[in-house]
């Protein structure tokens, strides 16, 4: 069947069903994942999770695409997709029962990285099965050379945690307490993981139990052909939107500033992307080769970044299900930061995810000035604190700090948000300092870090640890300390990260982007995130925006007299 023929029997179909019906289903799937993400950030118990939100809740249908999912970290569910698919492959839905459980996590089997843990339960109502309920959790420590699990200076995978492939946690409702006590020895805190494993296996089973309810309303045989309806539905409206885009080859390129290991050699990452006859591909033969350090990123890591910048560029009245990403495809040459051999390590690709992503949408900005800003500093800072407390119980807590978006043809940019395929929040200082012996001495938006020009982009960050006592072994993993986030259009780059090791004795030591080191009572760490870039001339920009930003303390006046060449008359000066 050639696809016009397809297109109308799909149409057909839809036009087959009550949409007041299909649509209320739609909102009923998209209500179970976000009840799902829910009752997991809840649960949890690491900071990481119920403050830092790192965590990710799904439903996919029989054949592992996606139906409906928990607005959270795109990252986590586009890699739940591979994930599903291998659990499929190896486990087909005919040898499933109601009450099994799956965990997995290694990357070189459709994971993402060690940290990140999914639980996958599939759903049954009387005995026939429905789909899958899935979760995705940033677990505190999985292992490893360092607290946390995400070292920076990793050159295998054995280095970064524990490897667990698609295998049963739970048989027909009876749990596995082999793998439980294995899992529990290879982590540094066995009762919060734990806590968070159990937190993920309840989120499931809410979904599970909302479909099951869904099934005694409208029977299991309508629904599944509902669930292929809403698929098909987003894959057309999904087509039409990139048939407006016109065909041809995009290309964009970025570059992450070192691998954790080698840290005078920055790393490219170029995306070319080809739009043709409502389907678009990305391919990344001029990206560089994978590194010795832990910035590769599996396969995986980049269909997520391709699920979310189709979304970004096709709109968002389109409802989000696989079928808004079927007309994907990806060129991952082999060896490549994007394909890596194993066993190489990738526990930073996170990083690598939000460039790629970056990259993908970037190469539209031309074509969709609306939609694409200046590149965004797409920083997520991952500070990671491990120890041991006076009791001799063991401790660790990772912070996730967020910069400055790119400004947009028609607005600034946001100060301190999490973008291109991340979506987590940095620990409330009350949280941080309730876990471990940490003080924060300051914390704000740092003043002229935005990329000045016509729009202004957004800010960065600045934050002080004090250490109060004790050994802590820490990492530092950020991102734009060498290579800024560039203005578009005359705009300005944003203001490049720097972080800082003051020590007891006063010795002041500068951190080059990627640290494992360890601190001792009465040092400090000073961090600065990077800013987004700025969007046309900055003496473009009004003098309303400019007095404002001086009122805000977010550009200082010696910013607007050397940048925006403003100068501020005594009037003007005493309404400041």
């Amino acid at each position: 069947m050639n696809r016009e023929a397809k297109k109308n029997n799909k149409k057909n179909k839809l036009d087959s069903f009550d949409p007041i019906t299909v649509e209320v289903l739609r909102n009923k799937l998209e209500g179970i994942a976000n009840e799902m993400q829910h009752s997991l950030l809840r649960s949890a118990f690491s900071p990481i999770v119920k403050e830092g939100l790192d965590a990710s809740a799904s439903l996919f249908t029989l054949n592992g695409e996606t139906l409906s999912q928990s607005i959270s970290i795109p990252i986590h569910l586009g890699t739940l997709i591979p994930i599903v698919q291998e659990i499929l492959k190896r486990y087909p839905v005919a040898t499933m029962c109601d009450g099994d459980i799956f965990i997995m996590n290694d990357p070189y089997l459709g994971g993402t990285h060690l940290p990140d843990i999914a639980i996958i339960m599939p759903v049954f109502w009387n005995g026939q099965p429905l789909g899958f309920s899935a979760t995705m959790v940033h677990h505190q420590d999985v292992g490893g050379m360092t607290p946390g699990s995400v070292p920076t200076n990793a050159t295998e995978i054995f280095q970064e945690g524990i490897r667990i492939p698609p295998i049963k946690i739970c048989v027909a409702g009876e749990f596995d307490q082999n793998v439980l006590e294995l899992l529990k020895l290879n982590v540094r805190l066995p009762d919060i993981f734990l806590g968070d494993l159990n937190s993920q296996i309840a989120s499931c089973t809410v979904g599970k139990r909302r479909l099951s309810e869904l099934c005694e309303a409208y029977k299991a045989k309508f629904l599944l052909e509902v669930f292929e309806l809403l698929l098909d539905r987003s894959e057309s409206m999904t087509r039409e939107a990139l048939m407006k885009i016109p065909d041809g080859v995009y290309r964009y390129e970025d570059y992450l500033d070192n691998d954790g290991v080698v840290l005078d050699k920055k790393i490219k990452i170029a995306v070319k992307a080809i739009v043709e006859k409502g389907n678009i591909s990305f391919n990344f033969g001029d990206t560089s080769d994978q590194v010795k350090g832990p910035f590769n990123c599996v396969p995986s890591g980049s269909l997520s970044a391709a699920c979310f910048a189709i979304r970004v560029l096709t709109g968002s009245e389109i409802p989000t299900n696989g079928g808004c990403f079927r007309p994907i495809s990806l060129e991952l040459p082999e060896g490549s930061i994007v394909n890596p051999k194993e066993p190489a390590p990738v526990n930073a690709r996170t990083s690598t995810i939000k460039r790629i992503a970056g990259c993908m949408v970037s190469a539209f900005r031309e074509k969709l000035p609306h939609k694409v800003t200046a590149d965004s500093a797409s920083e997520m800072l991952i500070l990671q604190f491990g120890g041991y407390r006076p009791d001799g119980q063991h401790f660790v807590v990772g912070e996730l700090i967020a910069s400055g978006s790119g400004a947009a043809i028609d607005s600034d940019g946001v100060d301190v948000i999490e973008t291109d395929a991340s979506n987590c929040m940095n620990l409330p200082i009350e949280a941080l300092e309730l876990e471990v012996p940490i003080r924060i001495n300051s914390f704000g938006l740092r003043q002229n870090s935005g990329g000045c020009g016509r729009y202004r982009g957004g800010l960065g960050v600045f934050r002080e640890y004090e250490i109060l006592e004790g050994e802590i072994k820490f990492t530092h993993r950020g991102e734009r300390h060498y290579c800024a986030a560039r203005g578009y259009n005359g705009g300005l780059d944003g203001a490049r990260s720097h972080s800082r090791v003051i020590r007891f004795d006063g010795t002041d030591e500068i951190i080059p982007s990627k640290l494992v080191t360890e601190l001792k009572k009465g040092d400090r760490i000073i961090i600065e995130t990077a800013g987004g870039g700025g969007y046309g001339a900055p003496q473009e920009r009004s003098v309303d925006q400019i007095l404002k930003d001086i009122r805000d303390k977010k550009i200082n006046r010696q910013a607007a007299r050397e940048i925006y060449e403003y100068e501020l008359n005594e009037k003007m000066n005493e309404s400041l």
